[in-house]
């Protein structure tokens, strides 16, 4: 299926990892260059405190089914460069959707999902909701329930995604990183993920961001970029904003 956003193309191929659609564009790192989130992330081993801790905060937080907090996690599932950026839209003071910030997103995206992806594939950690029962807050098919947990690639693109823009506007770096932080956060409150995944994928958005600063190639197209956010039309924060504000202040575990 093809999605037209903002002038350009953006392919999106459901699978059975991201049935959402994940973005197809060439990534920005070379495969040397894509970070090995192996060793610089454990996961939890079964048993110990921090799985403990992991496996109590999903039972907890089965009691916001059907809350303003777990409606927004359901909004928060769709993952693509343009749902990305509808979940930011309210931090961002500006219109961020050029083709060339899509374009380039839409490439970072790939480099995430490469560094993500063979994580996810050597640990195999089971999703919460295949450990412990309990409430999710979407139709998990069958597909899905054969994914993996650790890192959360919500987590991952959401903050990397986040951390750029920020450096493209640094004077609204702190609604950005607040609005990521609770995208990946609802993951949790979802029931699709634990606490130790989204906080790996914090760490692994992190490491992808840097590795991407030692392509010249990224370097230029960022300016480009930039250039085109801050000639972007300013956005109105509206109502439904100071809600989403209010809803994320708070920590839903």
């Amino acid at each position: 299926m093809v999605m037209k956003f903002t002038g350009l193309l953006v392919c999106i191929l459901a699978s059975p990892l991201y049935p959402q659609g994940a973005e197809h564009a060439a990534g920005y790192l070379a495969s040397s260059s894509i970070p090995d989130l192996i060793p610089l992330l454990p996961a939890p081993a079964p048993g110990s405190a921090r799985d403990n801790l992991d496996r109590q905060v999903f039972l907890d937080t089965r009691a916001l089914a059907d809350s303003d907090r777990w409606k927004l996690a359901q909004r928060d599932d769709k993952l693509s460069v343009a749902a990305v950026l509808a979940a930011l839209r309210c931090s961002m003071g500006a219109e961020a959707n050029g083709p060339l910030l899509v374009k380039l997103l839409a490439r970072v995206f790939t480099d995430a999902m490469n560094a993500t992806d063979p994580a996810k594939n050597h640990f195999h950690r089971e999703r919460p909701f295949l450990v412990d029962k309990g409430p999710i807050c979407i139709t998990a098919t069958p597909a899905f329930a054969k994914t993996f947990d650790y890192p959360s690639s919500h987590a991952t693109i959401s903050w990397a995604f986040a951390l750029i823009l920020s450096e493209m506007e640094p004077a609204n770096a702190s609604r950005l990183l607040t609005r990521a932080r609770a995208f990946g956060e609802s993951r949790v409150v979802c029931g699709v993920h634990d606490v130790d995944a989204v906080d790996a994928g914090r760490l692994a958005g992190s490491a992808v961001v840097a590795a991407l600063h030692g392509s010249p190639e990224f370097r230029g197209d960022l300016e480009k970029a930039r250039a085109e956010l801050r000639a972007a039309a300013s956005l109105a924060a509206g109502a439904g904003c100071a809600a989403e504000a209010a809803l994320i202040a708070v920590s839903p575990y």
